[in-house]
């Protein structure tokens, strides 16, 4: 049986402070944390749904550039 490591939201939101933190980010990183967001933590979490609207708006900035 297939052992599966759940990450605390603690450490979902530190892993995705550390990808919007990168000065060279891109829209790959933008993917990765989209991908984390989805991965760890579950649909109606509040935490998931503040960190999407924080890394739409962040992509809406980088766009802007």
């Amino acid at each position: 049986m297939e052992e599966i490591a759940l990450l605390t939201e603690s450490t979902v939101e530190s892993m995705f402070r550390a990808l919007m933190n990168d000065p060279k980010r891109d829209e790959e990183t933008f993917d990765k944390a989209e991908e984390l967001l989805e991965d760890e933590l579950r649909p109606e979490s509040p935490l998931r749904h503040r960190l999407t609207v924080e890394l739409e708006e962040l992509r809406t900035l980088l766009a802007k550039d």
